[in-house]
């Protein structure tokens, strides 16, 4: 499939096959896609965590539901869940963080996140990025320092929806050349 049609495709996944694990030859190159993507300065502010022990993930999975709000009520189908927690940035990216005003470090783990989706969806996997959950609850599971930002939880698994037609903004509302219109 070419990268367009792959753009295209890819769709956050709400429910998956609770039938087909992932193997963790295909996860470790959807990691690697995320590994080799560009940050500010080269800092890599990124450490990624696969939980696919069944208990556990199950136990990260309710940790990312408000079963209330009916957030994210269908995380205990994904088979694996990435968990990116934030690292400390390079000075150079750091000082460049305060003199322009950015987080280059949560740009560089959207960027991160974005080439694990895309890789997942190459590979005939489904995904789904959180950034809704119980930061302390996840922590707490995984041994997280308490110094550390979980920033994301991307899960992961076979999908089990159709593919769904993209609902976004008309070129012209996003897109200009040269001048803000």
């Amino acid at each position: 499939m070419d990268f367009y049609e792959l753009v295209k495709q890819r769709q956050s996944t709400r429910a998956f096959d609770t039938e087909r694990m992932v193997d963790r030859e295909i996860i470790a190159r959807i990691l690697e896609a995320g590994r080799l993507s560009p940050s500010a300065c080269n800092a890599q502010p990124w450490h990624f965590i696969v939980v696919d022990e069944p208990d556990l993930k199950n136990k990260v999975a309710d940790a990312t539901s408000a079963r209330l709000l009916g957030m994210n009520h269908f995380t205990k189908q994904a088979p694996v869940h990435i968990i990116v927690v934030e690292e400390k940035v390079n000075f150079s990216s750091g000082i460049g963080g305060l003199v322009k005003d950015k987080h280059f470090a949560f740009l560089d783990i959207g960027i991160a996140t974005a080439h694990i989706c895309l890789a997942a969806e190459s590979e005939g996997l489904g995904s789904c990025i959180l950034g809704w959950f119980k930061e302390s609850k996840v922590k707490e599971l995984l041994n997280i320092p308490k110094n550390k930002r979980v920033v994301l939880d991307i899960i992961i698994g076979y999908a089990a929806q159709p593919l769904r037609e993209k609902r976004r903004k008309s070129s012209e509302e996003v897109i200009s050349f040269n001048t803000y219109q």
